[in-house]
């Protein structure tokens, strides 16, 4: 969220006294600090949009499932948590292909910790919620599924 607000959230900014605590992990991972935004880095900015697109997906399926008890909730669940692996898997591979460049500068043990720690979560967290929801929707498409007559 703090990137949508970008620079007004970052040190300096008239909005920074809501995002404090959001200085220390742009400490860590310099994709999200000030010097990349200085620079022109649209990394941050356009994981926002995915941002948007997962936020969409996972509010439209808590309405879906819980106001609206429709069953077409379980189809924007297994997107959201889709694009939230999508992300963390892109996250991982684009540091990885640029040798480290945005948290290369820390201790091993900051990185695993503050970095490395919650991506592991975000994916396996994801692929659960996808194979759980992806049972669900081939259980629902197999339900409505007229039987084959045999001749």
């Amino acid at each position: 969220m703090s990137r949508s607000f970008r620079p007004r959230s970052m040190v300096g900014g008239d909005l920074h006294w809501a995002w404090k605590l959001y200085d220390f992990y742009g400490q860590i991972d310099k994709v999200y600090g000030v010097k990349a935004f200085e620079d022109g880095d649209g990394f941050a900015n356009a994981a926002a949009i995915l941002n948007l697109l997962e936020n969409f997906a996972a509010i439209t399926y808590l309405v879906l499932l819980h106001v609206c008890k429709s069953e077409i909730a379980p189809l924007f669940g297994y997107t959201a948590s889709t694009v939230t692996l999508a992300k963390t898997i892109l996250y991982l591979t684009q540091e990885y292909f640029c040798g480290w460049c945005a948290i290369g500068h820390n201790e091993f043990t900051d990185v695993l910790y503050y970095w490395i720690g919650p991506n592991i979560v975000w994916c396996i967290l994801s692929s659960m919620t996808m194979y759980k929801l992806g049972g669900d929707i081939i259980l629902s498409l197999r339900r409505d599924k007229p039987a084959l007559k045999e001749e």
